[in-house]
């Protein structure tokens, strides 16, 4: 038997040209921005990320809230607090080396008031949490427990109602007053 070698093959492997991290852009618009415009900041924020190579895949439009704590912020000079503001947040993909020129475009936006970017996990990447609709959620919430409070309520009150004829409330007057000694006025006062 002859002896036969095979030649090597070379594995091609096909070479992606950098991978796409997915990140969520959470922030606040400052609330001295017009209601009406808080959707065109939303939009330009979206802009930047599409202009810096980014795909947007979810996101939350901003919607007014009141904030936890006060936040200050240096507007023209000055120190400005803040009590509320508008909060959204956008879900994207980008390469990891676009991210810092991202960064730096977005803090030359006047009308951020503040904003945080993280890189998500696959499961955060599923599984996106939606403030606003939990929000929405817990008002309903607590306006079902309250009814439900309100009801229980009604009903312990209706059950110590009890009607009484006019006979028997006669009778336990009589008992009362017949039981009690009698009172003594200021003429009868014996020293």
């Amino acid at each position: 038997m002859t002896e036969t070698t095979m030649p090597a093959t070379e594995a091609v492997v096909a070479v992606e040209e950098t991978e796409k991290n997915s990140y969520e852009f959470a922030f606040h618009v400052l609330p001295t921005v017009a209601e009406g415009e808080v959707s065109g900041v939303f939009e330009g924020v979206k802009a930047l990320i599409i202009k810096t190579g980014g795909e947007c895949f979810d996101e939350e439009v901003p919607q007014h809230i009141d904030l936890a704590y006060e936040i200050t912020k240096v507007l023209e000079g000055k120190n400005r607090k803040f009590h509320s503001a508008y909060f959204g947040w956008i879900r994207f993909r980008l390469e990891g080396e676009k991210l810092k020129r991202l960064t730096e475009d977005i803090d030359t936006s006047t009308a951020i008031l503040r904003y945080i970017l993280i890189k998500l996990t696959r499961v955060e990447e599923a599984n996106p949490f939606r403030y606003h609709e939990a929000r929405k959620a817990e008002r309903k919430h607590v306006v079902i427990e309250d009814k439900e409070i309100l009801t229980e309520a009604t009903k312990e009150k209706e059950a110590e109602h009890v009607e009484v004829s006019e006979e028997e409330l006669d009778e336990s007057l009589e008992k009362i007053t017949s039981a009690e000694e009698p009172v003594e006025t200021k003429g009868d006062n014996k020293e």
